[in-house]
């Protein structure tokens, strides 16, 4: 149902919002790690290292959709927060509209351009093949992809994090039943994971709009309401919600692109580096959910009670979940310090000794930097909470510029060990730019707070 975010006590509901948000966020890394798991068990170390080669293409691809629906649900949820229920619909139009086009051009283009691509990523040989068909297979459906993040951004930003979550265990387990029908019993190889990913995410977009249709009576859009007149009203509006919808975007894909050259510095490595990088990857994603997922809740926490200009509380909920994320974050890194190896051995039947050892030696070192890493999901989702889109954008670059530096020059320097180091000084760039940005937007709240000029 929908939540008001704007009345109770902050860390209590933030906290609620995110658990919904977190078993989502688990059940979202199975579309990938049922991948994996199920690919590299049946088809083996090579199939398993094809696609992880280009799972950061996917993760661009994703974060670029991703940051355009979230940047897009900011304005839902402003609206939302500030009582203008016909402003929430129209921007639930607008955003529509302004997705399917541009999924439709991102589609033509990565669909034409997939070989070179491949050839910048340096993607050896031996794994091209299933590497190109499960890419491509992926930006095909890309569609499905980005109306299942627009409608779980909607919903959120309206209060309800529960609703999402129930459609997606049920993709998740679909795209299981599914991989392994492709891959075991119809011999699909690696093409047939992706099918079951796109066809399960295609599943779950259907179910939230029936659902939505039959509960949620502030989304049900009448034919009117698409009826669009391309008038000043129109350019305002979508103007307004690409305003937002562009930097997060442009965001989201600029940490993309770091990881493909992270991606494209690894697959000089061989098989074996790309395989165990791709599984401590996977398990370092699964262990930094929970702060992701503060993030997210904080995002329309601050959303809400920025529309409905409610400040004092935006502070609130930004320094008591930036202290439970810290407390977190360093739990997260002793588990995956201590265990870290066993749970990669699970993660990878087939793997060496070799591919275990790789990849726990990744963990050893990026876990060391989980501090600064929670608290940019913190600070980055309330600025941008806020519709303040310039120190993330900003924030992001920094991470870019570091991760590449240091992906190649410590790759020479020291091999796939001393690119193991781009990620966490990536993470301790953006960290500084992104506390800088918050501490530089708050502070004239802070101030009103102190003299007591400040009504909400």
């Amino acid at each position: 149902m929908i939540k008001d975010l704007t009345k109770g006590e902050p860390l209590k509901l933030i906290l609620l919002f995110s658990i919904p948000l977190l078993i989502g966020n688990i059940f979202q890394q199975l579309y990938n790690i049922a991948d994996l798991v199920i690919v590299g068990r049946l088809l083996g170390v090579e199939a398993f290292a094809s696609v992880g080669a280009v799972a950061p293409l996917f993760f661009l691809i994703t974060f670029i959709i991703v940051g355009m629906a979230s940047g897009f649900a900011v304005i839902t949820g402003q609206r939302f927060g500030a009582k203008d229920y016909d402003g929430v619909k129209n921007s639930v139009v607008i955003s529509t509209i302004l997705s399917t086009v541009v999924t439709v051009f991102f589609t033509l283009i990565c669909s034409l351009l997939m070989h070179p691509i491949l050839k910048l990523l340096n993607v050896p040989e031996n794994i091209y093949e299933n590497a190109y068909w499960y890419i491509e297979i992926i930006v095909l459906g890309l569609i499905a992809t980005t109306f299942y993040n627009l409608l779980a951004g909607i919903i959120r930003a309206l209060g309800d994090s529960k609703t999402p979550l129930y459609f997606l265990i049920i993709a998740s387990v679909i795209n299981i039943f599914l991989a392994l029908i492709f891959i075991e019993f119809l011999h699909m190889g690696v093409a047939g994971s992706a099918v079951a990913v796109i066809l399960s995410q295609g599943i779950s977009v259907i179910l939230c709009l029936f659902y939505v249709k039959k509960k949620f009576p502030i989304l049900r859009l009448k034919k009117q309401d698409w009826l669009i007149k391309f008038d000043k009203d129109f350019y305002s509006s979508a103007t307004e919600h690409l305003r937002v919808g562009i930097p997060m975007s442009l965001q989201f894909s600029i940490i993309g692109l770091g990881v493909i050259v992270i991606q494209s510095v690894c697959n000089t490595f061989g098989s074996n580096v790309i395989a165990a990088v791709t599984a401590a990857l996977r398990i370092e994603q699964i262990a930094t959910l929970p702060m992701i997922s503060f993030g997210v809740a904080l995002a329309s926490f601050v959303a809400q009670n920025f529309g409905a200009k409610k400040f004092r509380r935006i502070r609130t909920g930004v320094i008591r979940t930036s202290i439970l994320s810290i407390v977190l974050s360093i739990l997260m890194a002793v588990i995956m310090r201590f265990w870290g190896a066993d749970i990669i051995r699970e993660f990878i039947g087939s793997a060496t000794e070799e591919i275990i050892e790789i990849a726990h030696q990744y963990l050893l070192i990026s876990t060391f930097f989980y501090v600064f890493l929670s608290q940019i999901f913190i600070y980055r989702n309330a600025l941008q909470g806020m519709g303040e889109v310039i120190f993330p954008l900003a924030a992001s670059v920094a991470e870019l510029l570091m991760r590449a530096f240091a992906a190649v020059y410590l790759a020479i320097k020291f091999g796939y060990i001393g690119m193991f180091y781009s990620g966490p000084i990536a993470w301790l760039s953006a960290c500084i730019v992104l506390s800088f940005g918050y501490f530089r937007s708050i502070k004239p709240i802070v101030y009103k707070i102190k003299n007591n000029t400040l009504n909400d």
